[in-house]
């Protein structure tokens, strides 16, 4: 007959400090793996319509106001107002979440939308001071659809789609007239933002 082994107390001696320690490491590690491989959800549909109304009052309102000057400005103030409401929607729905903005998966999805938008923001300035503003639709559409490709790989699956249909326009718009500028803004940041803003609020939550 075999000896038998006596269960452990509840009460019994803890296990060594470096097992607890190789544990919480262990718990760190699985914790860290599952946040880099997840996806930022908390991107908001109702931000990216909330882009394409404000887009499409632009592109009205800047071929009608006087001097090349007053049509850049237009479109500037049009992209500050449309990203500030957008980033107050991501904002109300990852705190629904119970996300943070700061998180593994949005800082990826922002440090891969970043580089296209700077350089866009650069080249608009230098090519402002050159008197030239024939390319900038053309220029805008194009890096921020390369924005949302790239950053779309840490995010929803339709984000690189809506990307690349902005490239496209891009494409279009800096070997078109620049008389289509406008039309070729507003099918953009106004159209393309409103379909896929809904498209993504109904698959999503929001």
């Amino acid at each position: 007959m075999g000896s038998i082994v006596p269960m452990r107390r509840p009460d019994g001696p803890s296990p060594p400090p470096e097992l607890q320690e190789r544990a919480l490491d262990n718990l760190r590690f699985i914790r860290a793996t599952m946040e880099g491989s997840a996806s930022f959800t908390a991107l908001s549909g109702w931000g990216e319509a909330w882009m394409g109304v404000v887009a499409l009052a632009a592109s009205y309102l800047a071929p009608r106001l006087p001097g090349p000057d007053a049509w850049l400005f237009t479109w500037l103030a049009a992209a500050l107002i449309a990203a500030a409401g957008s980033l107050l929607a991501m904002a109300y729905k990852a705190r629904a979440m119970g996300v943070s903005l700061l998180s593994g998966p949005a800082r990826k999805c922002a440090l891969g939308f970043a580089p296209p938008v700077l350089a866009g923001s650069l080249l608009t300035l230098v090519l402002y001071q050159h008197g030239i503003s024939a390319p900038l639709p053309g220029m805008w559409l194009v890096l921020y659809g390369a924005g949302m490709v790239t950053s779309g790989a840490y995010s929803v699956r339709t984000l690189p789609l809506m990307g690349f249909l902005f490239m496209a326009l891009g494409a279009v718009a800096l070997f078109t007239p620049p008389a289509w500028r406008d039309a070729l803004m507003a099918s953009g940041f106004g159209g393309l933002h409103l379909v896929f803003g809904l498209v993504i609020a109904r698959r999503h939550g929001g």
